[in-house]
């Protein structure tokens, strides 16, 4: 429905996560006998769950132990991985910098080139350790280093900026990159994003897209809502691109998976995005609390060390279990960062959901209050919800 906001501006309501609530059927079933699987390109996971592309979240040795667990972690080939042979120096400076001189910080040390030999070698690390190798670009680095990624045998590929497009003008003496021709040409799926509207979901799929990454700015490291003012709340967002990718496979005969990425931060999200449309969730602040994690406690965003407009920030996570705890349990929590894939499976079991297909259908209500109902003593003592 369409609201006035003014004379001859017309705007449309949207909803975040924290907006609604999943309402149970007139079935249930044991959580144990929830699917969670799910597909991209040949590439099947048991968690519906993907590790951002940020350098406080995944390295070599997460991108390995998140494939063991049934993940899938994005290694950022535009960051410190690829600037730095050794990148512990440079990750103990940012966790130790002070808040006010971070942003100077972050662009020098982002401001070294980066080594196109450190992008094979990473990929080649992560597939020498068994891990799958799922790398991310943006535009402008998909058009210098995507054969180099090739060459090095990736096993995904996601191009990533804040928002991607298949109609971009570019100066007259830049070459676009032309998203359909990659997506033809190199060997392995790729992965496009960002986007938020039907539209430019829809597109993207028919430029080949093996996924498509749904998201602007809910990240809990970036700033690009308040720098730039875009963006869609997730909840919309998920469920417009959703329907994209069902008209296109009623079209087409090809299933394009949509991927919830950023403002998930706990089961709940998760399970929400899913019951919104998506396929499966990129997250990073919940992984880079993990005791693993590059960052040593701290998050950033991918836009962050921007040297003409940063767009994140960095945040205290804390450390607050292992990775495998996070993901898989036990929790040692209560408020809903820990066992993301049992939480998963005990809403799809409450709902009646055997499998990811039916948990997208399940019944959606606004609802407004539902995480400050009947939570006044958990908010004033911070526990559980409250924290």
């Amino acid at each position: 429905m369409e609201i006035q906001i003014g004379r001859g501006k017309q705007a449309r309501r949207a909803y975040g996560m924290d907006e609604i609530a999943l309402v149970p059927g007139q079935r249930t079933l044991d959580p144990s006998l929830a699917d969670t699987r799910w597909q991209l390109g040949e590439i099947e996971r048991q968690i519906p769950i993907l590790a951002s592309a940020m350098d406080s979240v995944v390295d070599v040795g997460m991108a390995v132990q998140l494939s063991e667990l049934g993940a899938v972690g994005v290694l950022n080939l535009e960051g410190i991985q690829t600037r730095y042979a050794d990148p512990n120096p440079v990750l103990d400076r940012i966790a130790a910098v002070g808040k006010h001189e971070f942003v100077g910080l972050m662009q020098e040390l982002y401001a070294q080139p980066i080594d196109p030999t450190l992008i094979q070698q990473r990929i080649r690390d992560i597939k020498a350790g068994g891990g799958i190798a799922a790398v991310s670009l943006t535009p402008a680095g998909a058009l210098k280093y995507s054969e180099a990624v090739a060459e090095a045998g990736a096993d995904l590929l996601f191009i990533q900026a804040t928002v991607v497009s298949t109609a971009h003008l570019s100066p007259a003496a830049t070459t676009p990159l032309d998203l359909a021709q990659v997506c033809r040409e190199l060997p392995m799926p790729v992965v496009l994003g960002n986007c938020v509207t039907y539209a430019v979901a829809l597109n993207l799929m028919k430029a080949g897209a093996a996924a498509v990454l749904v998201g602007i700015g809910p990240g809990a490291a970036c700033t690009s809502r308040g720098v730039l003012g875009i963006g869609v709340p997730q909840v919309t967002a998920v469920a417009d691109c959703a329907a994209a990718r069902d008209d296109f496979q009623e079209e087409t005969g090809r299933y394009v998976p949509v991927i919830a990425d950023g403002g998930i931060v706990t089961g709940g999200d998760i399970c929400k995005c899913i019951a919104c449309g998506a396929d499966a969730v990129m997250i990073g602040s919940p992984i880079a609390r993990a005791a693993e994690a590059p960052g040593r406690g701290f998050h950033w965003g991918m836009a962050t060390p921007s040297p003409v407009l940063p767009r994140g920030t960095r945040i205290n996570v804390g450390t607050t279990g292992t990775l495998a705890e996070i993901l898989v349990g036990p929790a040692k929590l209560d408020d809903g960062t820990h066992n993301l894939l049992g939480a998963l499976k005990t809403s799809m079991g409450t709902l009646g959901a055997k499998d990811l297909r039916e948990m997208q259908q399940v019944e959606v209500a606004i609802a407004p209050a539902l995480l400050t109902e009947g939570k006044v003593y958990q908010k004033a003592q911070q526990l559980g919800m409250g924290k």
